[in-house]
């Protein structure tokens, strides 16, 4: 039998699709005729020190950065489903001593929240966006079906996703007063394209075999409009920073 040998660059391209395989968005057939449009505002913490090294390619500031995002939707549609007043979550863990950027799709665990009052039509729809708001980071990805709340006391936002965590921050003062506001990190998204900096007062979280307790650590909200052409761009972009790497 005749053995094929792979150039090294050869070997690279293949692991490149492998992993752009993991972490980008999977579309079905009916799934990807879907267009959608979503408004809406995100709720992010984590347990790096303010602002997040983590997107801006650098190591996290503890050993992993434990993180959350929480969007809240105002006003939105996948296809023809209705989806405002409605909310979805992800908790990952990314792996020691690596940065976002390098260790994606390799991370700890990957959860996801889905807003536990939608129809069973809504589910799926949610889930749908979860593939481009928040692209698997994990090997698998774990669901669950929750109550997501948020209160507005002041300044400070407390966000609770069903039993299993609560987070409460507020922005904090710039140098020339009002709140900081970072723009363009070098991995932003479309909801990150912007977005005010924070502090968290409080960052809990208990389930994927966790027990996250944080105090002071980086909290930071967004007001966003996105929809699905906006990410198809995004992610044909980001594929081929992904490719560069190798």
């Amino acid at each position: 039998m005749k053995t094929i040998r792979f150039p090294k660059r050869t070997l690279n391209v293949l692991a490149f699709c492998l992993l752009a395989t993991l972490a980008l968005p999977c579309k079905s057939p009916g799934a990807a005729t879907a267009k959608w449009k979503v408004t809406g505002e995100l709720e992010e913490a984590c347990s790096c020190r303010a602002a997040c090294p983590c997107w801006f390619k650098s190591l996290p500031s503890r050993m992993t950065c434990d993180g959350a995002q929480v969007v809240f939707i105002t006003k939105g549609k996948h296809g023809k489903v209705p989806l405002q007043g409605l909310a979805l979550a992800q908790f990952v863990q990314s792996p020691e001593h690596q940065s976002m950027f390098e260790s994606f799709g390799k991370w700890n665990f990957d959860y996801v929240y889905i807003d536990e009052k939608a129809t069973e039509e809504q589910r799926e729809a949610l889930k749908e966006l979860a593939k481009h708001f928040f692209p698997m980071a994990a090997k698998t990805r774990e669901y669950r079906y929750v109550p997501i709340t948020r209160k507005i006391e002041g300044d400070e936002h407390i966000t609770t996703v069903g039993t299993y965590a609560v987070c409460s921050g507020h922005l904090i003062e710039g140098g020339y007063g009002g709140a900081p506001k970072v723009s363009n990190v070098p991995l932003a998204d479309p909801t990150h394209k912007e977005f005010w900096q924070g502090e968290a007062t409080r960052f809990s979280y208990s389930d994927a075999g966790q027990n996250w307790k944080y105090e002071n650590s980086n909290y930071m909200r967004n007001k966003f409009d996105v929809d699905s052409k906006t990410y198809d761009k995004f992610e044909a972009a980001m594929a081929k920073k992904m490719a560069g790497k190798m």
